[in-house]
């Protein structure tokens, strides 16, 4: 089998850490979420190593506190290369599988120590902040679509995934949410996310940076702009959103 082309080489590591408005230690899961939604879990390690400063990226940005590095680490979480990332992973960053105690994680007190009730209404508010005031319009769309599913599936989201800051702000996770949104070719939801993002208090120039550094991945990738006419491919049939 023929070896899998890199994406993430020297050169586009550091382009991306040097992204012009890019706000400040969010590169990683940045790249990181953009890596997973191009199913290419095999890339993170090098995203890790180098966030941490294991790695031989540039210097200037690599955060070495344990603090900072054990927040690295939980960025990760919201992403779906987690067995990848963990063969890469520090020991002594890891979470704790948590039994109750003060060591547990934010998700298993989210699961096993707070009223479902509780985590429902906190992700309800964090739907209406990213949305503002359309978010009543864009529930009722989710819940009557014909699958009512949708609407659970918003409500179970918002609430005991998106809405624990404990680990990312507010705008932060609609950084990761605009960086998963972007390979996937879906313009109408990631409209909603870039303006989220500024609804969370991101300015435009961050915004763009972000989308920016999303767009660079993809590209190299070999993802690319489709033509009209296109049957299938790779790309966007349209241009990537932007504010």
């Amino acid at each position: 089998m023929a070896a899998i082309t890199p994406i993430l080489t020297p050169a586009l590591l550091a382009t991306i850490r040097k992204q012009p408005n890019l706000p400040r230690n969010t590169w990683y899961f940045i790249t990181a979420t953009t890596l997973s939604a191009l199913n290419r879990p095999d890339e993170l390690p090098i995203v890790l190593k180098s966030a941490i400063g294991e790695g031989s990226g540039t210097s200037g940005d690599t955060v070495s506190t344990h603090d900072e590095q054990l927040r690295i680490s939980r960025h990760y979480k919201t992403i779906n290369a987690l067995l990848s990332l963990k063969s890469a992973t520090p020991e002594e960053l890891l979470d704790e599988a948590g039994t109750g105690t003060d060591s547990a994680s934010p998700r298993y007190k989210d699961i096993y120590d707070t009223q479902p009730a509780q985590i429902l209404q906190r992700g309800q508010r964090f739907f209406e902040n990213i949305y503002g005031k359309i978010s009543r319009r864009i529930m009722g769309q989710l819940e009557r679509s014909g699958a009512p599913d949708l609407g659970l599936l918003a409500r179970l989201t918002y609430g005991y995934v998106l809405s624990n800051t404990d680990v990312l702000t507010p705008v932060e996770t609609s950084f990761v949410l605009i960086a998963s949104l972007i390979p996937q070719d879906v313009n109408p939801q990631l409209k909603g996310h870039l303006r989220g993002a500024l609804n969370g208090g991101a300015s435009e120039d961050e915004v763009r940076a972000v989308r920016d550094v999303v767009i660079k991945i993809c590209e190299a990738s070999s993802m690319k702009k489709l033509e009209d006419n296109a049957i299938g491919g790779w790309g966007w049939r349209s241009e990537v959103a932007t504010v």
